[in-house]
């Protein structure tokens, strides 16, 4: 009787990255700002979206997280279909773009503790505290939003972002405004961050940071160009 033969031991099934975009399409009226964009972000990974001005960049970031809604395409977080509106979601996308709002009437920390808060973080408080620590904002703690400056607003937009759950940080030329030691803290922070296993998907001018971070660079424009 001859040896049954031994069955191949099935493949794992693949796991999708953590962010995946394909064929991302955004038409206004009669010009296509992006076409057929292809994209993925794993954990633990920084991808790097640069290119001129106006090339499509926070477009790009705007569809990504529902702020904007594709022409066409498909965007996946862990192989399913991205929707704004999920509680997975909302739980999973931490986002700064440049035109963030803030609580006009309430203080910097009070702000800081609502977010972290709402999103049940344990030990909120402490939390809080740490980042405000990190990012230079004690003084301003007890004052609201629109007395701080461009730099001081824009530090208090990434807080907001470190106090919350996330698993794919997602931003908007997040250097805009920093001097020269907050671009060296922010890159050691987003370093951090692919370190605990998080996504970065961030659209930059700095060249110095997209060195300092990024695993993968995506030139928009020179990617659109080829698509025209």
């Amino acid at each position: 009787m001859p040896p049954r033969k031994k069955k191949k031991p099935k493949p794992p099934p693949e796991v999708p990255p953590l962010l995946r975009v394909r064929g991302l399409r955004r038409r206004f009226g009669d010009i296509d700002v992006i076409t057929g964009l292809d994209l993925e972000v794993a954990a633990g990974e920084a991808v790097a979206l640069t290119g001129r001005n106006g090339a499509g960049k926070s477009t790009v970031l705007r569809c990504i997280t529902g702020a904007d809604k594709p022409t066409a395409g498909t965007i996946e977080l862990d192989g399913v279909a991205m929707d704004e509106r999920s509680p997975i979601v909302r739980s999973a996308l931490a986002v700064v773009m440049d035109d963030m709002d803030f609580f006009p009437d309430l203080s910097v920390v009070e702000h800081l503790d609502l977010f972290a808060k709402a999103h049940g973080i344990p030990d909120a408080e402490q939390i809080v505290d740490d980042v405000l620590h990190e990012v230079g904002l004690i003084p301003q703690s007890g004052q609201l939003p629109g007395t701080l400056s461009s730099g001081q607003r824009r530090r208090l937009a990434l807080a907001s972002a470190f106090v919350r759950p996330r698993r794919l940080l997602v931003l908007d030329e997040p250097e805009q405004r920093l001097d020269a030691a907050g671009l060296e803290w922010l890159a050691e922070r987003l370093k951090r961050e692919k370190a605990e296993g998080l996504g970065v998907l961030l659209a930059s001018h700095a060249a110095v940071l997209v060195e300092a971070v990024a695993d993968r660079v995506i030139d928009i424009g020179e990617i659109q160009g080829h698509a025209e």
